[in-house]
């Protein structure tokens, strides 16, 4: 590790201003075979899944279950369509909790109650006697992937990239083991979790799901997580808070070409088995109970239906002997299949389907295709007795069921692991003239937009699917950045001022802290075409220049889910940290940048980059190892207070038009961002006016007849975000109710009638609607060919003004306009 060290500095040091961007990586081509040959590949074994005492458990309940009880055991659906008493007309086997779904009350900000709640009435009813029914209770699964940070109050872990950075196995392993005892805590069995993809190109969206772009960290971690999460194998039970874990996605899901989600990966089976499967052999060997296959293709054939893959490698050569579970819906692209209809999946080797909505009607095809020997009922045996062997294990047959002590979730103990994870997750990128740790009895002003709120800092998969939406009220007991520096630097003996704004007020402060970085995304929403931070819309680096240009040092913490292209940020600060998403522990940031009344450090950066930082915004796919490597910071790099280094600066040509990755952002506060263009036509004046807390934030639109707003720009393809829920999202105040009509749409040939959305609302009163793609697509929108992605169209007299028009994952709130 040192010597890796010892070598980006050397590189550093030599870094010149005008270094020219790195070419991007050219295409690779697209190999000839996607067919997996065993024999290649490393044994592996589970260890504690079978067992005499278990087999004639599962061989004595499969004698009793009807053909039709043995399919429901091989669906599972979602608690948004699918209602306990289904079950006793469905036997589903598993039911699950989506990124957005809330539990049986309703309230997804709820007590942890009313998940307990939730999953017992699902299991009461599985498990009720009556006529015709062998009891076996449902399996209950949630993205506990950062914590079980889909329920209030939970403790959530920095994303995996953070963990990465720390190189702590031991750790690790006590994450998981929190991360267990609060999903059981809470009525789930079952986490979907460790992710061990190894992510190779940083516009992927769930690259920091990722533990490294190596697989040496990654089969560390694999192996450290499921032991957490279970415990030894063979102890696993859930009256002990020990969950499933379920290592994902099988199989090369961050090797997927161009970064694009449920992409390809195009590489060799020698790659796919050095680069991407050590995570599942370690976790398969450390005894973990069930793996998700990827929704993405080896070399252009889909994971789903590839039986080389699932039953020859996974089954046969690694010895898997827990279940093999789909992902959200991904047998449906299975070439052939439905989302309710694919046996070819599970004759692939797919053991249960994760159907949100459509479970009754896979449960009811693939019965047919059971009853007619599509699927051999082999198969079908081999899938339930796979099921059953794990739940068996899990002890979810025995009637002293509940782990649900309710001050388990967020506990002061629970809490400090996550603090710990914090501060060893941290990276150092530069600290010019011992800037940091912040000094005993200084003047510190905080600002920055990532600050004071937890939402930001704790980034996607937190209370909703892309984490969108959350107040730092949803997180109870948890602090932020700001709450953390606060307490440290006053404990210390020095003053710390928080600005909203950037804008410095009394005194002239020792040093700023500047929390900014990427708003908070998941799978699809979060692809990128370019690495470049905040393209076109440059308020962080405005605002670190602001504070530089009045001579007042400046620390930045950036948090991010990648490594990205920010060198204009990193020339505008004395210091820098890559805090990535650190979760709901704010402190933990603090313990390291924050040193003690007597001067001394209260700890010092153990973080070492597991991804290598980009030099130029094109430099997508530049990892340890490759040819032609040449990253900004290497794989391994990290100062520490020891090392004094003085970083250059470095060149600001990002390499890469910005303007072509943007297909979401039209017009944020004063402001229309490229490549789009925001006018006007017909009867309409326009002219500037306050808004967003900005001098001209917002632009003011009156009609005093027939007349047009539109964005237009380059032909862009919104299917896949049509097809993940998201939303146009327009942030305005009506100033002038309308005398006639208003419609809104993406182009003329998909507008909505949205009068009453601008006549319901108080007039001079700022507010948003949200309208799903899905409701212009119905309209007659070709979401496919889109270069008008937002026409404000008005018939007769109406003024408003407008702040935001953007695309929207966040599904609260979304509908179509009443008309």
């Amino acid at each position: 590790m040192r010597a890796l060290v010892t070598v980006s500095l050397a590189a550093l040091a030599a870094a010149s201003v005008s270094a020219a961007p790195a070419p991007a990586l050219p295409a690779p081509a697209l190999p000839a075979d996607a067919t997996a040959h065993p024999a290649l590949w490393p044994a592996a074994h589970s260890v504690g899944l079978v067992d005499a005492k278990t087999e004639a458990l599962v061989t004595a309940l499969m004698a009793k279950m009807s053909l039709r009880e043995k399919v429901g055991q091989m669906i599972q659906g979602d608690i948004a369509s699918v209602k306990p008493e289904d079950l006793r007309d469905y036997p589903l086997g598993s039911v699950l909790g989506g990124g957005n779904s809330p539990p049986l009350s309703g309230n997804d900000r709820g007590p942890v109650g009313d998940w307990v709640k939730t999953a017992e009435a699902f299991r009461q009813v599985s498990i009720e006697k009556r006529p015709g029914h062998v009891p076996i209770p449902t399996i209950f699964g949630m993205d506990s992937v950062h914590g079980n940070s889909n329920v209030f109050g939970a403790t959530v872990f920095p994303h995996n990239i953070g963990l990465g950075a720390m190189r702590d196995p031991a750790l690790m392993e006590k994450i998981g083991a929190v991360t267990a005892a609060e999903s059981a805590a809470a009525g789930f069995d079952w986490a979907f979790g460790p992710t061990v993809t190894v992510p190779q190109d940083d516009r992927w969206g769930r690259a920091y799901e990722g533990y490294s772009e190596r697989p040496d960290i990654t089969k560390l971690y694999a192996a450290a997580m499921v032991r957490g999460l279970q415990g030894a194998p063979g102890t696993t039970r859930i009256q002990n808070g020990k969950v499933a874990a379920s290592i994902k996605h099988f199989l090369a899901d961050g090797g997927t070409h161009d970064g694009i989600d449920q992409g390809d990966a195009r590489i060799d089976e020698q790659t796919m088995i050095d680069t991407h499967a050590p995570g599942y052999i370690t976790g398969i060997d450390a005894g973990a109970m069930t793996v998700m296959v990827s929704f993405s293709s080896w070399n252009g054939v889909k994971n789903h239906g590839n039986r080389s893959l699932l039953t020859d490698v996974l089954k046969g050569r690694l010895g898997f002997q827990g279940f093999v579970v789909s992902d959200w819906n991904a047998q449906g692209q299975v070439p052939g299949c439905t989302n309710g209809d694919c046996p070819v999946a599970f004759n692939a080797g797919l053991d249960m389907a994760m159907v949100p909505s459509d479970w009754k009607a896979l449960f009811d095809n693939t019965l047919k295709e059971a009853q007619d020997g599509t699927i051999p009922i082999g198969r079908i045996d081999d899938a339930v007795r796979r099921i059953l062997r794990v739940k068996a294990k899990l002890g979810l047959f025995d009637p002293a069921r509940p782990y649900e002590a309710m001050n388990v979730l967020g506990s002061p103990a629970h809490r400090a692991v996550a603090r710990q994870a914090v501060a060893e997750s941290l990276v150092l990128l530069k600290n010019n003239g011992g800037l940091l740790p912040i000094k005993p009895g200084q003047k510190v002003l905080v600002t920055g937009s990532h600050a004071d709120d937890i939402g930001l800092q704790s980034g996607g998969w937190t209370l909703s699917w892309q984490g969108t939406g959350n107040t730092n009220a949803d997180f109870p007991g948890a602090t932020t950045i700001w709450g953390g520096l606060k307490s440290a630097i006053e404990k210390a003996g020095g003053t710390a001022t928080l600005s909203t704004d950037g804008k410095v007020t009394g005194g002239k402060p020792d040093v700023a802290v500047v929390v900014f970085g990427e708003q908070p995304y998941a799978e699809m929403v979060g692809d990128i075409s370019t690495l470049e931070f905040q393209p076109g819309d440059k308020q962080a680096l405005a605002e670190l220049k602001a504070l530089k240009a009045q001579g007042i040092p400046v620390v930045s913490v950036f948090i991010s889910g990648r490594a990205l292209w920010v060198n204009p940020e990193l020339n505008q600060s004395d210091a820098f940290v890559a805090a990535f998403l650190p979760g709901t522990e704010g402190e933990g940031i603090a313990d390291v940048l924050v040193a003690k009344k007597d001067g001394t450090p209260n700890a010092d950066f153990r973080g070492r980059l597991s991804f290598s930082w980009p030099k130029t915004a094109a430099q997508f796919a530049n990892n340890v190892g490759q040819q032609g490597y040449d990253p900004l910071f290497a794989y391994g790099y990290g100062l520490t207070y020891a090392s004094h280094v003085t970083v250059p600066k470095f060149s600001e040509v990002a390499g890469i038009d910005a303007s072509l990755a943007n297909i979401s952002t039209y017009y944020v506060p004063g402001k229309v961002l490229a490549p789009w263009k925001l006018s006007s036509d017909g009867a309409v004046t326009v002219r500037n006016v306050d808004g967003a807390g900005r001098q001209e934030g917002a632009r003011e639109y009156a009609f005093t007849g027939a007349g047009h707003v539109r964005v237009t720009g380059p032909t862009v393809d919104l299917n896949r975000q049509t097809n993940a829920q998201l939303s146009l999202r327009i942030d305005y105040r009506v100033d002038a109710a309308p005398a006639g009509k208003v419609m809104l749409g993406i182009g003329e040939a998909g507008t909505l009638d949205a009068t009453k959305a601008f006549t319901a609302g108080a007039p001079g009163q700022w507010t948003s609607i949200k309208i799903p793609l899905s409701c212009f697509k119905a309209a007659g929108a070709d979401v496919a060919k889109v270069s008008e992605p937002f026409l404000l169209d008005s018939d007769g007299a109406f003024t408003v003004s407008i702040v935001g028009i953007k695309l929207d994952a966040d599904p609260s709130g979304s509908a179509c306009p009443a008309s």
